[in-house]
């Protein structure tokens, strides 16, 4: 994982073409689903972050042949030999490590790890994920590590707790080999779940979507290798939307797939921000008028989904009158406004879940430091935005999601530099 600062020099406008990355939501799971099968599966498209680095690591730790080509965004994986028990080192360096438990107890009928790592952004319990497990036959032990018994596994009705993305994946992943029949309700409908789905058809595995979040999966014995592209990551593409929008740029965002963006155009239209799709890009247009104040809220798919909101409220400090911003989901995730502040963002938060900014106010360079991959993010637009130099610490949880960030930006004009 890289490590150093980023130093950025803002105040001016951006122009030209930033392309964007394979999803890294879609890309996780996927590399967990490649251990379905002892034939080899070929993914497209894989952005190069430390989080899909992580992810490679465990599955070879696990046995699994891989061939990856960082540079062409190609990874191979061939998991003919497989152990089920994953590296506690690695596995609590990221929250994606789970999904390993669902492909394990799918095709060994066992799993043992201990408690995931990931983003610190509020209470993320795994008891909607173990809970599911359970109904689907599976014993688990509970003690300093998970132990996962699955020679019960076997197809059910299964009731999520809450409709979590990564609960939905992982009762997916152990499902496609369990015998008999299996559905899941309040499955969350995500992109990345839709396209983990459309990934484990491509092998073979026989679900579908019967009605809004549920999902009817009759078990497979085993499912065969596919070749499958990683789509478009929406959050990189929201993000340089706003990014576009707060530094009154235009720009032009390359490869985009438009099909999950609906709830993203919408907010752009409701916040003012123009802009136009031509084929796979998004042009956004330089702002006719001053912005005027929003309400953003996160809620499940297809509104607008957590990772959205962050970078939008750099937006908000540069628009006229009040913005409300309704993290629904997950408390303590709003850290990043405290460091908006230090900028000279008029900013309060309310609670763990909504915060309030007025503007338009003038953003100052300073020293902010990258809380989560999202917010980190966010705290680049600012400093793209801020007048002076400033300067971002702990940039490791940036290139946890985004691939060569600084020189993506620089494309565009922007005045940032890494520094180890």
């Amino acid at each position: 994982m890289a490590r150093g600062i980023f130093r950025i020099r803002g105040g001016r406008q951006l122009h030209g073409e930033i392309s964007v990355s394979g999803s890294k939501n879609t890309a996780l799971p996927a590399i967990a689903a490649a251990l379905l099968t002892r034939e080899p599966v070929i993914l497209e498209n894989v952005p190069n972050i430390a989080d899909v680095g992580v992810m490679i690591e465990i599955a070879g730790s696990l046995g699994a042949k891989i061939n990856w080509d960082g540079a062409g965004h190609r990874l191979t994986i061939e998991a003919k030999e497989l152990a089920a028990t994953l590296d506690d080192k690695l596995a609590r360096k990221l929250r994606g490590s789970f999904l390993f438990s669902g492909s394990l107890i799918g095709r060994l009928r066992s799993a043992s790890l201990s408690y995931p790592g990931g983003d610190k952004i509020g209470a993320r319990p795994l008891t909607t994920h173990l809970n599911a497990l359970r109904g689907l036959g599976v014993a688990i032990g509970e003690s300093e590590r998970l132990n996962l018994n699955g020679a019960n596994l076997a197809g059910a009705r299964i009731t999520l707790e809450e409709p979590s993305v990564t609960a939905t994946e992982n009762t997916i992943l152990a499902a496609v080999l369990a015998p008999g029949v299996t559905e899941i309700h309040l499955a969350d409908q995500s992109p990345h779940v839709q396209e983990l789905t459309s990934m484990l058809r491509a092998m073979g595995a026989n679900l579908q979507w019967t009605d809004v979040g549920v999902v009817r999966i009759e078990g497979r014995e085993r499912l065969h290798g596919t070749q499958f592209r990683i789509n478009p990551d929406e959050m990189e593409i929201s993000g340089f939307a706003a990014l576009a929008a707060a530094t009154r740029s235009v720009i032009v965002i390359r490869g985009i797939n438009a099909c999950y963006l609906d709830s993203v155009l919408l907010q752009l239209s409701k916040m003012g921000v123009g802009h136009h799709l031509s084929g796979a890009d998004l042009f956004i247009e330089k702002p006719r008028s001053p912005y005027k104040g929003f309400r953003l809220q996160s809620g499940l798919y297809p509104k607008l989904m957590s990772d959205h909101l962050p970078p939008f409220a750099v937006l908000a400090t540069q628009a006229a009158g009040e913005s409300l911003i309704h993290e629904w989901m997950y408390e303590s995730r709003l850290g990043y406004i405290e460091e908006l502040k230090k900028m000279g963002a008029n900013a309060r938060v309310l609670d763990s879940h909504r915060a309030i900014i007025v503007g338009p106010t003038p953003l100052r360079g300073g020293q902010i430091a990258g809380l989560d991959i999202r917010s980190g993010l966010t705290l680049v637009i600012a400093g793209l935005v801020a007048e002076g130099e400033t300067t971002i610490t702990e940039i490791d949880q940036i290139d946890r999601g985004y691939e060569r960030i600084d020189e993506r930006l620089r494309s565009l004009g922007a005045d940032i530099e890494r520094v180890a």
